[in-house]
């Protein structure tokens, strides 16, 4: 395959960098599902003069557990951008960051799942799932420019 040369990064184009490139976009995305799922689960009418105060009162049990899955994948998301980033920019084999980039976009839904619909146990798991990813991206840009 022919390289691409760049000052931080030498790669050869192709599927691996779109696909975890995809992945981040699909991670920056994914808080506004559970924001949907949140506000048309809540009773009354929404109130987008003051919506995070309209969130907070909602006693509906699936809109609250919606809302705490959208405030915590907007809480995910740096690590996991910034994770795939320094990965990149440290030569880490491309298909290599792909594929873990796939593993935590599939935590990540799945934990929003599993957090709307009360199975905290599994929402754990699949939660800790998605810091594994993000901690083994960084730790194999450390690696590679040490």
């Amino acid at each position: 395959a022919r390289l691409v040369h760049h000052p931080c990064i030498t790669r050869a184009p192709g599927l691996p960098m779109t696909l975890a490139y995809a992945c981040v976009l699909v991670a920056a995305l994914l808080p506004y599902v559970w924001t949907v799922i949140a506000k048309r689960s809540a009773s009354g009418r929404f109130d987008n003069r003051d919506p995070r105060q309209w969130l907070e009162k909602q006693e509906n049990p699936r809109a609250r557990r919606a809302n705490a899955a959208q405030k915590n994948a907007f809480e995910a998301f740096p690590a996991f951008a910034a994770g795939v980033l320094m990965a990149q920019f440290a030569g880490v084999e491309p298909r290599m960051i792909g594929y873990i980039a796939v593993v935590f976009v599939i935590s990540r839904v799945l934990h929003g799942v599993f957090y709307v619909g009360n199975q905290s146990s599994m929402r754990s798991l699949v939660w800790f799932a998605g810091l594994v990813c993000v901690v083994t991206l960084m730790v194999m840009a450390i690696q590679r420019i040490a």
